[in-house]
């Protein structure tokens, strides 16, 4: 019965209620996986002693494309880096908050210089496919990490806004040639007095497909999502706007993507060949 009454909170949570999916399968690692929030407040205190290293480990535990581990991770400790990267992400104060920062990168620098130690061409790293292993890669590494740093007691939250100027981040953190920071990553223990909920997020039905995709984008499950999502925002206190505002606004046009309008022109100036 406890099984049953967690998992059916957990699952109201992550689908705002009525539109969670039946019973299924329950344990320890889906009750941490739909417990996932992201968190914008952040005490002082430093990890413990290892945790970077751990965490880390568990990156690294995830699948990559041919085992070419075309991904690295960059820790960010100090304040004024913190705050510089958190300029150049829009401001967002979480990133100086947080005791550690994590850059996440696609990084084809490495098997660069393997290529020139070992006499060997390199010129499948100068095409769209080997870059968008080296992303996929960071991505899968980093969703690992967040999954271990929750079991820690941490919490995280992504930041995407260091592609809004990429080669000013790529100047600050010293990156060579053929790498991108692809994302940043909030690391530390959450602050409970600004504790976040668990966001709702679209059912099932507009996301499993099976056998054949199937348009799945119909007003009614549009507006129970928006409702359900708003609800949620008015339980933390913020404006009220559902998903659908929220979302088409972000995909309005070029100014919509806060300068990553400009990333393919940015990635050739970081060396990217994406032939």
């Amino acid at each position: 019965m406890r099984d049953d009454a967690e998992q059916l909170a957990a699952l109201a949570a992550r689908y705002g209620g009525d539109e969670a999916p039946s019973f299924g399968p329950w344990n320890d690692v889906i009750a941490g996986l739909l417990a996932h929030k992201s968190v914008r407040a952040y005490l002082p205190d430093a990890l413990p002693s290892g945790a970077l290293e751990r965490i880390v480990a568990a990156a690294q535990s995830a699948a990559t494309s041919s085992n070419l581990q075309t991904w690295s991770v960059l820790a960010v400790e100090d304040a004024d880096r913190k705050r510089r990267l958190a300029d150049f992400a829009g401001g967002q104060k979480h990133i100086e908050q947080c005791p550690l920062f994590l850059v996440w990168l696609a990084d084809l620098s490495r098997l660069r210089e393997v290529g020139r130690i070992k006499q060997s061409p390199t010129d499948a790293l100068d095409y769209l496919e080997t870059f968008l292993v080296a992303v996929i890669d960071a991505a899968l590494a980093a969703q690992n990490a967040v999954v271990a740093l929750e079991s820690m007691g941490l919490g995280s939250v992504y930041i995407g806004a260091l592609r809004n100027k990429p080669q000013a981040v790529a100047e600050e953190l010293g990156l060579p040639p053929d790498v991108l920071a692809v994302f940043g990553l909030c690391v530390g223990y959450p602050d409970l007095e600004e504790a976040s909920g668990v966001k709702p997020r679209l059912p099932q039905a507009a996301i499993l497909h099976r056998e054949r995709y199937r348009s799945t984008v119909t007003p009614g499950l549009l507006d129970d999502y928006d409702r359900a999502l708003m609800a949620f925002q008015q339980e933390q206190a913020v404006p009220a706007v559902g998903w659908t505002s929220a979302a088409t606004a972000r995909v309005r046009g070029p100014a919509s993507l806060n300068g990553r309008d400009a990333l393919r022109q940015a990635l050739t100036a970081l060396g990217f060949g994406l032939r």
